[in-house]
């Protein structure tokens, strides 16, 4: 049962943390069903970037003067086991990586949502110092939609150009 604010926020940053610690899984099994080297190349930087990620959400707990709490994560199995099932069922190669960029964009999206709540809770909570390292991991995953947008869409324009010129 949560009793106030601080709670909650532990909580739901509790909940943020092993959600990136499990995105990060994801994100490296989207970049191995991957066969487009574009993709494969940004997902594999997604996850090279986890140790700062995670170092920012640890400084956060740190400052707050609590550790993370332990969390359901079901939704997270759920849609693991859902991107199995679609990306098996997906025969065309440039939809399989079409599919593998909306996947990540979905992880990312719900992430931002995330890093945007916490980083108001943080004020709320007078933690201004967590406000900042929130903000900072929420900056990466704003970057990450930005670049995948621009490489979903040269794929789409390289494989408009290609079937025009066929």
């Amino acid at each position: 049962m949560i009793k106030n604010p601080k709670e909650l926020f532990v909580a739901l940053l509790s909940d943020l943390r092993q959600r990136e610690e499990r995105t990060t899984d994801v994100l490296q099994e989207l970049s191995d069903a991957a066969k487009n080297p574009d993709i494969k190349e940004a997902l594999e930087s997604r996850v090279f970037l986890k140790n700062q990620i995670m170092s920012s959400l640890d400084r956060c707990f740190k400052l707050i003067g609590e550790q993370p709490v332990k969390v359901n994560d079901r939704l997270h199995d759920i849609f693991v086991e859902d991107f199995r099932r679609e990306l098996n069922e997906i025969q065309s190669p440039i939809a399989k990586s079409l599919y593998v960029m909306a996947k990540a964009r979905q992880l990312m999206q719900a992430r931002i949502g995330e890093y945007v709540a916490l980083t108001a809770m943080a004020d709320v909570t007078g933690h201004f110092g967590v406000g900042v390292l929130l903000e900072s991991c929420l900056a990466d995953k704003l970057a990450f939609i930005e670049r995948t947008r621009r490489l979903v869409r040269n794929m789409v324009e390289n494989e408009v150009a290609a079937r025009l010129a066929a």
